[in-house]
């Protein structure tokens, strides 16, 4: 048997190996999720809908000071 006739036989074994294994079963149905809670009441910490900005985060977060809806692409974070 060549080389390439034998590495042929092994990948054919492995491929019909991994076809003919067994599944997994179905899982169960998930547990029923319980209904969502009351929306909090609003804190009194300033916040970027009440001061005007942007507020986008960054991933560290900070949040953006540009005005509120800027064209601009970047966000000038502090």
């Amino acid at each position: 048997m060549s080389k390439e006739a034998a590495l042929r036989a092994m990948r054919e074994a492995r491929y019909n190996a991994r076809t003919a294994a067994p599944t997994r079963a179905p899982r169960k149905a998930a547990a029923p999720v319980a209904p969502p809670a009351a929306p909090r009441a609003a804190s009194t910490a300033p916040d970027a809908a009440h001061d005007g900005l942007c507020g986008h985060r960054s991933m560290n977060g900070r949040t953006c000071t540009r005005d509120a809806g800027h064209a601009a692409k970047s966000h000038r974070y502090s």
